[in-house]
């Protein structure tokens, strides 16, 4: 199985929404690093699993999106805009930016400071 990973790192705002959230409840920022995998079994006829030029424009898109922005503001952090979210949502985003049909598989692994990260996984 192949693998390849790029990553990209942003500054963004959330505050939580459930009950009893602490400081957390307040908007504060965290400087995501988004890691982003994909695999599969084969290569494209260019030897690639997937063209990295191709990844960082989309990762550059992404970043450029959610730089500096309250995410409890965007519709699709309605509800509690926890890191697990935002990974699913990031994953979903690029899976429908990128054109590929060698990877299977897409992991996005999204720190939200030095210790702490959410991860989701899904199928091209």
């Amino acid at each position: 199985m192949y693998e390849l990973s790029v990553s990209r790192d942003f500054v963004a705002q959330h505050y939580l929404t459930v009950p009893n959230p602490g400081p957390e409840g307040e908007i504060h920022s965290h400087h995501y690093e988004a890691d982003v995998r994909f695999a599969g079994p084969e290569l494209n006829d260019y030897g690639y699993l997937v063209d990295i030029d191709d990844i960082e424009a989309v990762l550059d898109a992404l970043a450029d999106r959610y730089r500096d922005e309250l995410l409890n503001d965007l519709p699709a952090f309605e509800g509690n805009p926890s890191v697990e979210r935002f990974a699913r949502i990031f994953a979903d985003e690029i899976a429908r930016r990128l054109d590929t049909a060698v990877p299977e598989r897409l992991t996005v692994r999204l720190w939200e400071d030095d210790v702490a990260w959410a991860s989701y996984e899904r199928s091209l």
